[in-house]
């Protein structure tokens, strides 16, 4: 196989690295990080400068590490700023470091893109073989591969990575007819606390639209792009996306992005950004320029459990972490990451701190597990 190290995903045909995907899995569409990379969302301005490493044989492409250089830990959502901290103590650079994962993005999906026509095991192999070879060459202190599957977690770790273990909160869909279907799943005393959530909102005599973004309208597209601004200012965070990625990507891959928008009076209120494919909607974003008890739950959640149903979408992940999730439906879920330290000192300090979190994390998953509003939980597989 030829390994070339590509600084942009433009000099990648679309057609080619979605091919080596196999998936509609959105985070790692040509098209999505093409729109990140066209409208300075990653690149030098935030810290993502585009290393993705692709296997050919014969010319034809048939692997890819989706892989970024960071100065930063922004954007990651799997936490090293303690391990950064700990470097910088003891006189020693963290940054830059390489982290293969889709900026922005705390789903699961695929990390490592193997043509489907090949042997995934073989290439994975070869792919990570050579991204260590390129590691001895350059000024890097880690590499961190984030929202593992569990096929890659265990590759990655039969090649030396250390495996951490995170926790999500995700509902699973079990055949449900409708949404009270699935509510008569719950407790007495947990279903009426989301009737009554419901009712709550809808006394904000709000219109909930469900709109496909390549049937967006401009003003709709304003609207969420406002509102996602809007929650990143008052949070202290930095709005990384903008107008024209929505837009783009409303023309791109329009029907993979949902706006749930609420409108009042004749004006957008509030209005929640997903994702979706073939077996999952995924929440994104969410914003809101008036207040209304609980209309946050309701565009949130609610209204995704309803298109998850009427679709027969298997699964709705609506983020990360929050514990508010698990009694409105959302289950404990581990999700996964693998990093590979090159400092040895520090290797076996992390991989000691995984083992206790890893236990703790343990502990915490079967805690919230216990906290489940259903009768019976349901499976999750």
């Amino acid at each position: 196989m030829d390994i070339k190290l590509h600084h942009s995903i433009l000099d990648i045909p679309s057609a080619d690295w979605n091919r080596v995907l196999n998936s509609r899995y959105p985070f790692m569409r040509h098209e999505f990080l093409a729109a990140l990379e066209q409208n300075h969302c990653t690149g030098e301005k935030y810290g993502w400068l585009a290393r993705h490493i692709a296997a050919y044989e014969d010319g034809k492409l048939v692997g890819v590490l989706p892989m970024y250089e960071k100065d930063n830990s922004y954007g990651e959502f799997v936490f090293d700023w303690a391990w950064a901290d700990a470097y910088q103590r003891n006189g020693l650079p963290y940054y830059p470091k390489w982290v293969i994962a889709a900026p922005y993005t705390p789903a699961t999906g695929p990390r490592i893109l193997v043509d489907p026509d090949h042997d995934w095991s073989s290439v994975s192999t070869n792919l990570i073989t050579a991204l260590r070879e390129m590691e001895g060459k350059a000024d890097i202190s880690s590499i961190h591969f984030l929202f593992t599957t569990e096929k890659e977690t265990r590759l990655l770790q039969d090649q030396g990575y250390m495996a951490r273990l995170g926790c999500q909160f995700h509902w699973h869909n079990q055949d449900y007819r409708d949404f009270q279907d699935f509510l008569d799943t719950f407790t007495a005393k947990k279903r009426k606390n989301v009737k009554q959530e419901r009712k709550y909102a809808a006394a904000a005599k709000a219109d909930i639209e469900i709109i496909p973004s390549n049937q967006a309208s401009e003003e709709q597209l304003l609207a969420v792009e406002h509102f996602y601004r809007k929650t990143f200012d008052e949070k202290w965070g930095t709005a990384t996306l903008n107008l024209g990625f929505f837009k783009q990507i409303a023309t791109s891959m329009g029907e993979q992005m949902l706006l749930i928008m609420a409108r009042r009076h004749g004006r957008y209120i509030a209005g929640a950004i997903c994702f979706q494919d073939e077996h999952t909607l995924y929440g994104r974003h969410w914003g809101c320029i008036e207040d209304h008890a609980h209309l946050h739950f309701e565009l949130c959640f609610y209204q995704g459990i309803e298109y998850c149903i009427q679709q027969g979408l298997k699964s709705f992940e609506p983020g990360a972490q929050g514990e508010h999730k698990i009694s409105r439906g959302f289950l404990p879920t581990a999700t996964w990451s693998a990093h590979w330290i090159k400092e040895p000192r520090f290797s076996t300090a992390i991989q000691h701190f995984l083992q206790q979190e890893t236990e703790g994390m343990q502990d915490y998953i079967q805690a919230m597990l216990e906290r489940s509003p259903y009768k019976n939980p349901p499976l999750t597989n």
